[in-house]
């Protein structure tokens, strides 16, 4: 496979544990994207929380729009959900004070909080940071 026609910049791998490795690839699915030829990739190195992993990922997308340094735009991400910026509350899902109306299967869950390291941490960037 072939990653770099035309060159991938980025892959993100939202799914759990993809830059866990084993004998045959060291950094999992995100290190095998990388040897393939994608310039970045994201993975988890633990079992993420879909909930949690959604709040992640639409937070580093809109930091991606303002820092084109990929490993800031995780930092950012990582740095608002400690805060308690990132969150469940009411059926929605809060980024930066903006409500994001989630679909009726996920509306009902109970209001959550994403500061805890579990929620994200897992995720790291292989390859180029920038």
């Amino acid at each position: 496979i072939e990653l770099n026609d035309p060159p991938v910049s980025l892959l993100v791998l939202s799914a759990c544990r993809t830059a866990v490795g084993n004998d045959e690839a060291e950094l999992g699915f995100a290190g095998l994207a990388v040897q393939a030829g994608v310039s970045t990739a994201m993975g988890s190195l633990w079992y993420v929380s879909d909930e949690g992993t959604l709040g992640l990922m639409t937070k580093f997308y809109e930091e991606l729009k303002q820092i084109p340094v990929k490993a800031e735009a995780l930092r950012q991400t990582q740095l608002a959900m400690l805060k308690g910026e990132v969150r469940i509350e009411d059926g929605q899902l809060i980024v930066d004070n903006e409500r994001i109306p989630l679909p009726p299967e996920l509306a009902q869950l109970p209001d959550k909080d994403f500061s805890h390291p579990y929620y994200w941490s897992a995720f790291t960037l292989i390859g180029n940071p920038w």
